[in-house]
């Protein structure tokens, strides 16, 4: 999988903050949306703490390759996708968590069988489509392309 691509597109689709913010659900967050856990020097410091460039790139790329580390764990046929294909699983896992993600138990289950359209159809049948909209119709859309 063409990993620079991938965290491309999920600047794009996340975003990028410098600093803590509270994500939508209100939980503290920063770079591309980097959940802060208890485990983070982050933790507990105040919304608006500036955060470095190296720091946000690191936690990206944890972020990435926990993301990865759960797919290739859990769905031992994602790495058989195409490129385009794994970006897309990659990007909805890195949004929603894999537990959310194993609940599209009907995509997976198209998306495994190659049954494109039915994929597609699958992710915009949901409350994600509808919570991340344009993310949604943007990537069901590319799941239709090769």
């Amino acid at each position: 999988m063409d990993r620079s691509k991938l965290m491309e597109e999920l600047k794009y689709d996340e975003g990028c903050v410098n600093e803590v913010y509270e994500d939508h659900l209100g939980y503290a967050t920063f770079g591309v949306g980097h959940l802060i856990k208890k485990s983070d020097a982050e933790f507990g410091k105040d919304v608006g703490t500036p955060i470095s460039e190296e720091r946000v790139a690191e936690c990206f790329n944890q972020d990435i390759d926990i993301v990865c580390q759960e797919l290739d764990r859990n769905l031992s046929w994602w790495k058989g996708l195409t490129d385009n294909r794994q970006r897309i699983l990659a990007n909805m896992s890195f949004n929603l968590g894999y537990t959310r993600l194993s609940k599209f138990k009907n995509f997976l289950s198209a998306l495994e069988k190659q049954d494109w359209k039915k994929a597609s159809e699958e992710m915009m049948d949901s409350r994600w489509a509808n919570q991340v909209g344009p993310r949604a119709n943007r990537l069901s859309n590319r799941m239709l392309e090769d």
